[in-house]
């Protein structure tokens, strides 16, 4: 599940995405402060709103993705109960945007501008991953993010398929990760080879 919070822009709102909704139809559940959404005609659960959420989890900070702590997801949990709501919300705290290895990289079969990678992301798992910026090749430090990552803008990467070659990711640009002074010219942000490999990496707080 992906956890955002950004009282600026959405106000005292904790969004919580559970799937993909795919361009289904959703419907959705209100009770009390709590939302859920569903989709229409399978009834799966893909987001809950909670609202007010700042008198409820009195120390909940942020501005995007956010990560919660078990007392916290104790208190939502115990939420959803107190509103008669039977399913839960979890999170793995795994980090999603990470520093990846690119191992090996070859051109897309259906494109001229695609190139298929397998890109190691931490403890020896390996993604595929087409991406499409200049500047891939094999033997590179990149920075990854895995599906269930939320990007600075408030994207959330899924796993997709691109020109009929399955993709689990996305490899990053420095303006896409928000890298203060980010060069305007197409490309991935290539990283200094001694980074280690699964460390998440924070944009805001790269220097180029």
């Amino acid at each position: 599940m992906i956890f955002s919070y950004n009282k600026e822009a959405v106000g005292d709102t904790l969004l919580v995405i559970a799937a993909n909704v795919k361009g289904q139809e959703v419907n959705q559940d209100s009770r009390g402060l709590i939302t859920r959404v569903f989709v229409k005609e399978t009834g799966e659960t893909v987001g809950w709103n909670f609202f007010d959420i700042s008198t409820k989890l009195t120390d909940l900070k942020g501005n995007g993705q956010v990560h919660l702590t078990n007392e916290q997801l104790a208190l939502l949990n115990e939420l959803l109960a107190a509103e008669g709501f039977s399913e839960q919300v979890t999170d793995d705290r795994l980090p999603k945007i990470v520093t990846g290895f690119v191992k090996s990289c070859k051109v897309h079969p259906d494109s001229d501008h695609l190139s298929i990678t397998q890109t190691e992301v931490d403890n020896g798992d390996i993604l595929q991953i087409v991406c499409g910026a200049p500047n891939i090749k094999a033997g590179l430090k990149v920075v990854v993010a895995k599906p269930g990552a939320m990007m600075p803008d408030g994207l959330v990467i899924w796993p997709g398929e691109l020109r009929g070659e399955v993709s689990h990711g996305m490899i990053c640009s420095a303006r896409e990760l928000h890298v203060p002074n980010a060069p305007v010219a197409r490309g991935i942000l290539e990283l200094p080879f001694d980074n280690e490999v699964g460390k998440e990496f924070i944009g805001s707080n790269y220097i180029l």
